[in-house]
């Protein structure tokens, strides 16, 4: 059991060591913190922390560290997160201020993170499975080349293009966009993606309207199947190597799951999250990822599709309330943002 005094010994070590990257020793905190009591005493104190695998020596004769234990101690026991500054708050505001759509909205959002943070930051699209399809919209680019545009009632917009085997003309688009708008307009994507599929599977009749019904029916579908998709936007994953020091090992893991994702989505779905919907997963605890040497942490947001999550990777050394606090803040006002959204629409 850590004493109160240990639990500030730890929090002082987590804090100098993150500072400077130098293993800390009685010495140095006797000097910065002002405990009031010998550097004898906090060698004892230390010692315990040590005895609790919460602390430890990289090499003879030096200070001593925090283990991933001692991050989650540190982290399980902050007072509060600490507030951002209003430099920070109104850089947050004027980044996020008028988006174009939630594609947009969302890369402003990992832009502003990382730049907070110095971290990699990543954001979870909100969940489209049970968004409603409100429009889909066909422009002919060509007399064989259409973009096809879905819109659903989340704010999510696709555009895709579609080449046809036959020219078709202004009256054929029409029939087209009404066949395919009945189909999938004012129910859920999930729904609509089922009826998609249950066209696909009626006997092709001949004709190229039928060619042309099929072939733009494939690319809804498949939009549709994107929508349903679990998706990360992420952004600053060069501060990995300008960070590479702080790893033992490779950062190759950490830059395969980046590429990947799929790793990511769900360590993000697993993790547990506070009252106040912030959520940490520190070093070995996300050994089953293959992320190890890695923390994550991340703050939940409102969308209109339900909850999503908003938050940073980087190493285990890092400054776990500040980034936290700039989790909390992003989260806050893109739930903001898209809660107006939503009224407005």
């Amino acid at each position: 059991m850590v004493s109160e005094r240990g639990l500030q010994v730890l929090r002082a070590i987590v804090q100098d060591y993150v500072d400077t990257r130098e293993p800390v020793g009685s010495k140095s905190i006797v000097e910065r913190h002002h405990f009031g009591v010998s550097a004898a005493t906090i060698r004892n104190d230390m010692a315990l922390l040590e005895d609790e695998e919460l602390i430890a020596a990289p090499h003879t004769s030096s200070g001593r560290v925090p283990t991933d234990k001692g991050y989650r101690v540190f982290v399980d026991h902050l007072a509060d997160v600490r507030p951002l500054t209003s430099a920070q708050r109104t850089a947050i505001s004027a980044f996020l201020a008028a988006p174009g759509d939630l594609d947009d909205l969302l890369s402003r959002t990992v832009r502003v993170l990382t730049q907070l943070t110095g971290q990699v930051a990543m954001v979870q699209y909100p969940s489209f499975e049970r968004a409603t399809v409100t429009h889909v919209e066909l422009v002919a680019l060509g007399p064989s080349r259409l973009l096809v545009v879905i819109v659903t009632d989340t704010g999510r917009v696709s555009q895709r293009i579609a080449q046809l085997a036959a020219d078709l003309d202004e009256a054929d688009v029409a029939v087209v966009r009404a066949r395919i708008a009945t189909l999938v307009t004012g129910i859920p994507v999930r729904d609509g993606a089922d009826r998609i599929d249950a066209l696909m599977r009626r006997p092709e009749a001949a004709g190229r309207m039928d060619h042309a019904l099929r072939a733009i029916a494939r690319v809804v579908a498949e939009e549709l199947d994107e929508f349903r998709q679990d998706r990360l936007v992420m952004a600053g994953t060069a501060n990995l190597a300008r960070r590479e020091q702080d790893f033992r090992g490779s950062i190759y893991p950490l830059l395969e799951a980046i590429e990947e994702q799929v790793t990511l989505l769900r360590l993000m779905g697993e993790m547990v999250a506070d009252e106040h919907g912030l959520a940490a997963s520190i070093g070995r605890e996300n050994e089953p990822f293959g992320l190890a040497e890695a923390s994550v942490v991340t703050s939940d947001y409102e969308a209109a599709g339900g909850q999503a999550r908003v938050g940073v990777l980087g190493p285990t050394r890092m400054d776990y309330p500040s980034n936290l606090a700039a989790a909390r803040a992003v989260a806050r006002y893109l739930s903001r943002l898209l809660e107006e959204d939503e009224k407005h629409r």
